[in-house]
C-alpha cells in the first residue's frame, strides 16, 4: 500500500501552502482526513507512513482502486450517480461568474427571469442574496443551488442533476473558494476574453490543484472590444501549466458575436430568442472552415500528448472519430492533465448551454472520484468512502451560516444516506444530534427533503459543529480533512460605539464560527479587542455586517501588520534560574546554542547521560515555545529560531518542571537579544489592473511604495502590473488607486513571504514597544 503523504503549510501566514492528505491512486482521488485544527494532524505523516510499512497492517487496510469500487456499485446507485455533477464556478474578480451562474439557472428552468449583478431593476442576481453583495456588485459568500439539465444524446434526452456553488473572486474571501472546492468533484474556470489569465485566476488554479479538482474552462465576455480567446488559451497553457485546447471557434467577435462552431462535430450553433434560449444548428460558415480544421488539428495534437488512445491513433496517421475525441477529453480532464476550452458571453446570452453539455460530457460524477477517510478506531488507517447508499452514513460539514431558523450547516454526503429524523454523531466531539429538518438550498431559499443519498449536497438545522467536522451515523469512527485555512495577514482594533448589550459578542462569535479566516483575540496590554482577516475589504465587510445585522456601530483603529522577529547570528547561552523563598526553592540550569533556522522554529536536545531528565527537557521546550509567541524585540511572534540544549544541571530538591520552563523562557529571551535580532515584515504579491492610459501613474504609485515590479502584462486596452510590496505600504491603497485611475483600477494582495523590514521602521517599532513597556511598569 502506498504510504500517505502530508503536505503541511510552512511558516505561519503561508497563505497558500497545501494542508491536505493525499494518497497515490490510479484514477482521481481526494483524500480527506480530519479537522484542520486537530493537534495530532502534524503526526499524520510519520504514523501513516509507519502504518503503511508495518508488517502488522490489517489486510483490509489496503485502499481499493476506483475500478474495484465501481465494479461493486449497485445498478440503481450507478444510474443515479452517472447523471449527477457537483460543480463550482470560480474565476478572477469581475470575470462574470455570477452572471454565468444566473444564465445556468435560467436555462435549466430554476429561475423564471434573469437579473443582472448590477441591474437597473435593483433585484440583483439570484446567487448574490446578501444586500451587501447586491450593493457592491461582488460575491462575498459562496452560494449553493441545484438544477436539472436536459441533455440530448443520440436523439434521446437525459436529465442531469447539478449541485452548483458560485464562489467569490476576491482574495479576501478565499476561504469560501477553499471550502467549496473541498467538496466539489469538478469546476468551471471562467476566464475573461479581454484580460485573460489574471492574478486571482492563478490563485484559483492553485486551489483546484490542492483539492484535485478537474476543470473545464469557459472564456467569457467574447462580445467585449478586444476579446481574444486564442491569447487567453495560450495564457492558460503557459501560466496555469495545464494543457488546454479549444473545442469551439467563435462565429464573429465583439459586438458581432453570433454563436460558436463545435469543432468536434463540425457544426455551427446559433442562439435565437429574447434570451438566447433557442439553439439552432447549421453548417459551418465557409469563411470559418479553415480555422475550424486548424483548431481541430491542434485539439487532436494536444490530446495525443495527454491520452494514450489518441496518441496511438495519431501515430498511425488516422483521424479519431468525434466519439473517440469526446472520450479522450473526458479521460484527460478527469485525470487533470487537460482542460477543454469553451467560449461565449454570459451577459449577451451566447453559448452558455454548450458549457452545461460539456459539464455532463467531461467532468466526473461522484462515483468517479475516490474519497478516503481515516479510521480513528484503527490507528487512523486510511479507508475508502465508496458512494454506496447501503453503507453507514459519512458526511462532511463544510460551511456554516446563521439563518432565520438557527445555524444552517451545509453537508456533503460521501457514503450512505442521511434521513430526516435520524441521529448523526460528530466524530470530533462525540456529540449525537437528531436531524429535525433536512433541506436542499437554492441560494437563500430552501426546499425540505426527507433523505439525501451519497454524492449529494444538502443542509440541516440544529447541529452544533464547526466548519470541517465529520459526521457519521454512529456505526463508524471516521474522520476527514477539513479545508486548508490560510493565516490572517491584517488586524484592526474594534470596539462598539455605545455600551455593548450582547449583540457585539454575538456577532463576533457567529462570524468566527462561520469564517475560519476571521480571528478575534483580546489584547491584554492595550485592553482592546483585535479582529484579524485576509484584507481590508474582508474586515470592512464584517464591520458593516455588524451594523446591519446586529445594529452595532463599531469604531475601528489603525490596521496592524503581523510582523515577525528573527535572528541573524548563532550564539551560545548559559542560563541559571535560581529562586529561594524558604522551603523548597527553584533551580534549573540550561546551556546550548540559539541559531537561525530556515522557516519554522525548532527545539532540539543533545543531552547525554541524563543530565537533564526528559520531563524537564519537555518543560524547557514549553518555555521556548512560550517565548516564541511574544518575542523580546517588539512583542510579535518569533520566526526561524532553533534552540539546541546540550548541557545543564539539576538540583535534587529544588528542580521542577516550572523551574526548567522558566529557564527555557528567559534563557531564550536573553540569547535572542544577543543574536542580532531583526524585525520581519510581510511582503505581498500585488496585482494591479487598470486601463493603459494610467500605466505611468500606477508605476509611479508603486515606486513611491518601494515596490519591486516583477512583471507587466499589456493587453489591447488595459494592463496588469505584478509587484512585490510591503503590506505596511499598501494600507489605504484602494482609495489612492481609485483617485489616480478615475475609479477604473483594481488590485489584489496575496501574502508571499517575510523579509527584513527597513532599518528606520525597525527602530521605530522597537522604540514604540519600549515606550509601551515603560508605561506599563509605571
Amino acid at each position: 500500500m502506498s504510504p500517505l503523504r502530508t503536505l503541511v503549510g510552512g511558516v505561519a501566514h503561508a497563505v497558500f501552502a497545501p494542508a491536505c492528505v493525499r494518497a497515490s491512486r490510479p484514477l482521481f482521488a481526494r483524500v480527506p482526513a480530519r479537522n484542520h485544527f486537530s493537534k495530532q494532524f502534524a503526526r499524520l505523516q510519520s504514523s501513516a507512513a509507519a502504518e503503511a510499512e508495518s508488517d502488522e497492517t490489517e489486510p483490509d487496510a489496503e485502499l481499493q482502486s476506483q475500478e474495484e469500487i465501481l465494479a461493486k456499485l449497485a445498478p440503481e446507485d450507478a444510474q443515479r450517480l452517472s447523471l449527477m455533477r457537483n460543480i463550482g464556478v470560480s474565476a478572477h474578480i469581475d470575470s462574470g461568474k455570477t452572471t454565468f451562474t444566473e444564465r445556468v439557472l435560467y436555462y435549466t428552468g430554476r429561475i423564471k427571469a434573469i437579473h443582472e449583478v448590477r441591474g437597473k431593476d435593483n433585484v440583483g442576481a439570484k446567487m448574490d442574496s446578501m444586500d451587501l453583495e447586491r450593493e457592491k456588485g461582488i460575491t462575498i459568500q459562496s452560494a449553493a443551488t441545484y438544477c436539472d439539465w436536459d441533455k440530448v444524446e443520440n436523439g434521446d434526452t437525459k436529465k442531469y442533476h447539478f449541485n452548483l456553488i458560485d464562489t467569490p473572486g476576491h482574495i479576501d474571501f478565499t476561504i469560501e473558494v477553499e471550502r467549496a472546492l473541498r467538496v466539489l468533484d469538478g469546476a468551471v474556470l471562467v476566464v475573461c476574453a479581454v484580460s485573460g489569465v489574471q492574478s486571482q485566476t492563478i490563485t484559483v488554479d492553485r486551489q483546484m490543484r490542492r483539492y484535485d479538482v478537474p476543470r473545464i474552462t469557459f472564456i467569457n465576455k467574447m462580445d467585449r472590444m478586444g476579446a481574444n480567446p486564442w491569447r487567453a488559451i495560450e495564457q492558460v497553457n503557459q501560466k496555469l501549466k495545464i494543457a488546454a485546447a479549444a473545442v469551439q471557434v467563435p462565429i464573429g467577435r465583439e459586438e458581432n458575436l453570433d454563436g460558436v462552431v463545435d469543432i468536434i462535430n463540425r457544426k455551427a450553433l446559433y442562439h435565437e430568442g429574447d434570451r438566447g434560449e433557442i439553439i439552432v444548428e447549421k453548417s459551418v460558415p465557409e469563411e470559418l472552415q479553415d480555422i475550424v480544421e486548424e483548431k481541430r488539428s491542434v485539439l487532436i495534437e494536444t490530446l495525443a500528448d495527454v491520452d494514450d488512445e489518441i496518441a496511438e491513433i495519431y501515430l498511425n496517421e488516422e483521424v479519431p472519430t468525434p466519439e473517440q475525441i469526446v472520450a479522450a477529453i473526458r479521460r484527460a480532464t478527469i485525470s487533470r492533465k487537460f482542460t477543454p476550452v469553451l467560449m461565449g458571453s454570459a451577459l449577451a446570452n451566447k453559448s452558455v448551454q454548450p458549457v452545461l453539455d460539456a459539464v455532463c460530457d467531461y467532468l466526473p460524477n461522484p462515483s468517479e472520484v475516490s474519497n478516503v477517510a481515516l479510521d480513528l478506531s484503527r490507528s487512523e488507517a486510511p479507508v475508502n468512502l465508496p458512494p454506496y447508499s447501503n453503507l453507514p452514513f459519512v458526511g462532511l460539514a463544510f460551511k456554516l451560516e446563521e439563518g432565520k431558523f438557527g445555524q444552517l450547516t451545509y453537508v456533503r454526503v460521501y457514503q450512505g444516506m442521511i434521513k430526516k429524523g435520524m441521529n448523526i454523531v460528530n466524530t470530533r466531539t462525540g456529540k449525537r444530534t437528531k436531524l429535525a429538518r433536512l433541506v436542499r438550498m437554492h441560494s437563500n431559499e430552501m426546499e425540505d427533503v426527507t433523505e439525501v443519498h451519497s454524492g449529494e449536497i444538502c443542509a440541516t438545522f440544529g447541529v452544533d459543529c464547526s466548519s470541517g467536522d465529520t459526521f457519521t451515523d454512529g456505526e463508524l469512527s471516521y474522520a476527514m480533512t477539513s479545508m486548508f485555512v490560510p493565516e490572517p495577514v491584517i488586524s484592526l482594533s474594534i470596539s462598539p460605539k455605545s455600551r455593548d448589550n450582547g449583540n457585539f459578542s454575538k456577532a463576533i462569535n457567529r462570524f468566527q464560527k462561520e469564517d475560519p479566516t476571521f480571528r478575534v483575540h483580546f489584547d491584554s496590554e492595550s485592553k482592546e479587542t483585535v479582529i484579524s482577516g485576509m484584507g481590508e475589504l474582508h474586515l470592512e465587510i464584517y464591520v458593516e455586517r455588524m451594523r446591519r445585522e446586529y445594529n452595532v456601530d463599531c469604531v475601528t483603529g489603525m490596521p496592524q501588520v503581523a510582523y515577525r522577529e528573527a535572528i541573524l547570528d548563532e550564539v551560545t547561552f548559559d542560563y541559571t534560574h535560581k529562586r529561594q523563598s524558604g522551603g523548597a526553592g527553584q533551580y534549573a540550569k540550561v546551556m546550548g546554542i540559539l541559531s537561525p533556522a530556515d522557516a519554522e522554529n525548532g527545539f532540539e536536545s543533545e543531552i547525554v547521560g541524563g543530565k537533564i531528565p526528559e520531563k524537564y527537557l519537555a518543560a524547557v521546550q514549553k518555555g521556548f515555545e512560550e517565548a516564541c509567541e511574544k518575542g523580546p524585540l517588539i512583542g510579535h511572534k518569533v520566526l526561524g529560531a532553533r534552540m539546541l540544549v546540550n548541557d545543564g544541571a539539576i538540583h535534587v530538591v529544588d528542580s521542577s518542571e516550572l523551574s526548567f520552563r522558566t529557564a527555557g523562557y528567559w534563557g531564550f529571551r536573553e540569547a535572542f537579544m544577543r543574536a542580532r535580532p531583526i524585525v520581519l515584515e510581510p511582503i505581498m504579491d500585488v496585482a494591479i489592473t487598470a486601463p493603459l492610459e494610467f500605466q505611468g501613474s500606477v508605476i509611479g504609485l508603486m515606486n513611491k511604495r518601494n515596490a519591486t515590479i516583477t512583471d507587466t502584462d499589456v493587453g489591447s486596452d488595459e494592463f496588469t502590473l505584478h509587484a512585490e510590496c510591503s503590506l505596511n505600504q499598501m494600507f489605504g491603497f484602494a482609495t489612492i488607486l481609485r483617485a489616480n485611475t478615475q475609479g477604473k483600477g483594481e488590485f489584489t494582495l496575496e501574502f508571499k513571504h517575510y523579509a527584513q523590514a527597513p532599518p528606520q521602521l525597525q527602530k521605530d517599532l522597537v522604540a514604540e514597544f519600549q515606550k509601551k513597556l515603560k508605561e506599563k511598569q509605571n
